[in-house]
């Protein structure tokens, strides 16, 4: 079983398996100690474990059943009790305000098979599932909340960084990995209110 930052992580090939993007992510979290944040498209919970260390409360949510099953798994592996995994189609069931939010978007153009698909492939353009996400953020945030999101250059970050900025976040390109033919970027983006 992979170690990854010193946690155990169970993998399942209908999953996405924690790559360069989500690496990015996790050496770069914005979670506070006594923060309560939400993992978007949490697949097998390692960016929800990695916060629960200094998070109060974190919820991983996925639309992959097979990954929220795998992440409570995890969760269970490693001993970490502050945190919750639910099936969601991005916010659909999801309640309350959070400090940090974080989403490693899918980016891919198409539409999704497999359930591992979901994790990758974001609607006709690559943007629909982040742009949906972008719209209804806001509605989920604390005052001076952040929203960290990692996308790929090919889906257009600057397109990314105005959405952010018309919803009432301030936006923010904060770390970048060179990957074969794009850079993955993470963008931190905190709430102006």
């Amino acid at each position: 079983m992979p170690l990854y930052y010193g946690l155990n992580i169970k993998l399942h090939p209908q999953v996405y398996e924690p790559a360069e993007d989500t690496f990015l992510l996790a050496e770069n979290l914005a979670v506070r100690e006594g923060d309560t944040a939400l993992d978007m498209g949490t697949g097998t919970g390692l960016i929800a474990l990695l916060m629960a260390r200094r998070a109060k409360f974190v919820l991983g949510v996925d639309v992959n059943p097979i990954a929220v099953e795998l992440a409570r798994e995890n969760a269970r592996l490693n001993g970490i009790q502050n945190v919750e995994f639910f099936l969601s189609d991005l916010f659909e069931n999801v309640s309350g305000r959070f400090d940090v939010i974080t989403f490693n978007a899918p980016y891919l153009p198409g539409e999704p098979e497999e359930p591992i698909d979901l994790a990758l492939v974001g609607g006709e353009t690559g943007r629909e599932v982040l742009d949906r996400f972008i719209k209804e953020v806001p509605d989920y945030l604390k005052p001076g909340g952040i929203v960290q999101v990692v996308q790929s250059s090919i889906t257009g970050v600057e397109e990314t960084l105005k959405r952010l900025e018309k919803v009432g976040l301030t936006a923010r390109v904060a770390a970048k990995r060179h990957i074969f033919f794009e850079d993955i970027l993470l963008i931190n983006a905190q709430a102006r209110w």
